[in-house]
């Protein structure tokens, strides 16, 4: 007999409960002088007068029938129902069940969303063979402020930064080696977005990788006429994800949420422009220093001078 440690009764105490009664004593003092009820008294007094050797134990609380217990073929019915795409409230009607025992098997059977049946997407994952076969650009939009906000400090009290406006993360990777390049600028403007492409081009060019494809979501600044036209001036071939499709452009948004857990996120910044001036040093770090899971444990610096044959 398990009893909790704020147990008032014991199977002893019980017996001595019907005992004080059955010598005379009002149920209401047999109570107060065990520290129970009148009710809890009660009770333990009706299963005393049944009899049994198990009179003063305690009950299971499993109960004694089970109404939503389905028969394994029932449930081989629902089944069969539902992988021929039916809604729990068709194959209720159909098999004259109760909606909820039809909702509670199918959870059962993990059938209890429509779309659970559809076949999982493919992942495919590719990596260029060279530094330079494709690059990975996109922007992450990040609010700028003058005070550290609520989320760190835990303090909704100590201001905000109202109408501080907006600063954009621009992100340029390297498919192959992962070689990253980033700026902060005041838009994402095609005007923005067109000077960042051609100093990231410059950049890689600096360091021997010649790009020949560059992919971009559809934004209306990759779309732009002077984005195709810098493009165009770079020799390079314009490669856009399917609509709708961010994971298309998997590497850049994948070094996205790496910098904002490593760099934005970091740590409590006083200010934007104090997280502004930290993006270079981490950038470089992530370059130069940091293993990336991605490629072997190698840092992009070392995997580009191995695709590229410079450290011979």
């Amino acid at each position: 007999m398990n009893v909790h440690k704020n147990a008032r009764l014991t199977r002893s105490g019980r017996a001595l409960l019907a005992d004080r009664v059955a010598r005379g004593w009002t149920v209401k003092a047999a109570a107060e002088a065990s520290g129970v009820s009148r009710r809890t008294a009660h009770k333990w007094l009706a299963r005393h007068r049944l009899g049994g050797e198990r009179r003063h134990h305690d009950r299971s609380s499993a109960p004694r029938r089970c109404p939503r217990r389905v028969d394994a073929g029932r449930v081989c019915e629902i089944e069969a129902l539902r992988r021929g795409r039916l809604t729990g409230a068709a194959i209720a009607g159909r098999l004259g069940m109760a909606r909820s025992t039809v909702g509670l098997v199918l959870r059962r059977l993990g059938l209890g969303r429509l779309k659970s049946l559809d076949p999982p997407i493919p992942v495919v994952r590719y990596e260029r063979a060279l530094p330079g076969e494709m690059i990975h650009l996109d922007i992450k939009k990040l609010g700028r402020f003058e005070v550290i906000g609520h989320r760190i400090t835990g303090d909704r009290q100590q201001g905000r930064s109202r109408k501080a406006g907006w600063d954009f993360l621009h992100v340029c990777v390297d498919d192959a080696s992962r070689l990253a390049y980033t700026e902060i600028l005041p838009s994402e403007r095609k005007e923005d977005t067109t000077a960042f492409l051609e100093r990231a081009l410059a950049w890689l060019g600096r360091h021997g990788v010649s790009v020949e494809r560059v992919m971009t979501d559809n934004g209306s600044a990759y779309r732009s006429k002077l984005f195709a036209k810098a493009l165009q001036a770079a020799g390079a071939r314009h490669v856009r994800t399917r609509p709708y499709t961010p994971r298309t452009n998997g590497k850049a948004e994948r070094f996205i949420e790496t910098t904002l857990r490593e760099w934005a996120y970091a740590k409590p910044y006083r200010s934007s422009a104090e997280r502004t001036q930290a993006i270079e040093p981490w950038t470089n770090a992530y370059n130069l220093s940091r293993p990336h899971s991605g490629i072997k444990g190698l840092t992009p610096w070392q995997r580009v001078n191995n695709l590229l044959g410079n450290d011979n």
